[in-house]
């Protein structure tokens, strides 16, 4: 690879400290999960408030595992977070779709409007909304399901201004052609548009599996049967009865985690491409 001309080359001190503050980042976000796989895979002989700590396991067990799922039924909250994660996805992805086409493309009577309260919604602490979700839910009956859960957070704000802005980016040749060619704004929508901001897609998918896998406080409120129960709630019973075992709590952490990096690592490259498409135009 030839170097440019006029590429001016780092000192030595600036590469190394660009490296050295790469590798600090790189171990506050990657070092807790790796120290608390390493805990999960830690049998009951091992010391693991040892010093210096040891990250490596002397011998590796995977009997934490199985131990969580004889204390708690993890799995069947882990079905329960699964359920509300795969409706949250699916209702953001088309809601938040459609809505953005509509912003960014349709033109009507109180599009500047709506796109303003779709920015104020963003401004809106949860927390203080809380108490009329429940109230509302209750009204209708939805207290104790698992689609009281989904439906607050069913097409969330900051998603359809990604899907708008995506959508925005996209040159408005290509559609004007389908016009001439006598298709509609469904088909220009399903045909045209949707293909091209995948990445986008991928974007919401994400964002919107990771806020219902790992939301707490709302699923606590809304739910008293514990058969119900998703997999965040039945983490806390398990760490509040059993906070002396660490290793069985560092077990139910990684159980919880691994769906988040199976589905980041399926739809990584869709994400980064899709972060570009949300930011062509405001």
């Amino acid at each position: 690879m030839t170097r440019d001309p006029g590429e001016r080359r780092l000192p030595s001190w600036q590469l190394a400290l660009r490296y050295a503050l790469l590798l600090a980042v790189l171990a506050l976000t990657v070092g807790p999960f790796l120290w608390q796989l390493s805990t999960s895979l830690k049998g009951p002989g091992e010391d693991i408030y040892r010093y210096p700590p040891s990250l490596i396991p002397q011998r590796p067990t995977l009997g934490n595992y199985s131990g969580v799922a004889d204390i708690i039924p993890v799995w069947d909250f882990a079905l329960n977070s699964l359920k509300v994660a795969a409706a949250n996805v699916l209702t953001n992805c088309v809601g938040a779709a459609l809505a953005g086409y509509a912003l960014a493309r349709l033109r009507f009577r109180g599009r500047g409007v709506a796109l303003v309260a779709f920015i104020m919604a963003m401004l809106v602490p949860v927390e203080s909304i809380m108490i009329a979700q429940f109230v509302t839910m209750r009204e209708l009956g939805l207290n104790n399901t698992l689609t009281g859960v989904v439906l607050p957070g069913c097409i969330g704000a900051m998603n359809v201004l990604l899907m708008r802005n995506a959508f925005a980016g996209l040159p408005y040749e290509v559609e004007e052609a389908a016009f001439v060619d006598g298709a509609n704004a469904w088909q220009r929508f399903v045909r045209i548009a949707l293909p091209s901001v995948r990445g986008t897609l991928a974007v919401v998918a994400i964002f919107a599996f990771m806020g219902a896998w790992d939301d707490f406080l709302w699923p606590l409120i809304v739910l008293s049967d514990q058969s119900k129960f998703t997999l965040t709630i039945g983490l806390n019973f398990l760490h509040g009865t059993f906070a002396d075992n660490q290793r069985l709590v560092a077990a139910g952490t990684v159980i919880a985690v691994l769906p988040l990096i199976v589905m980041f690592a399926c739809l990584q490259r869709y994400f980064f491409r899709g972060v570009g498409e949300g930011a062509v135009k405001g």
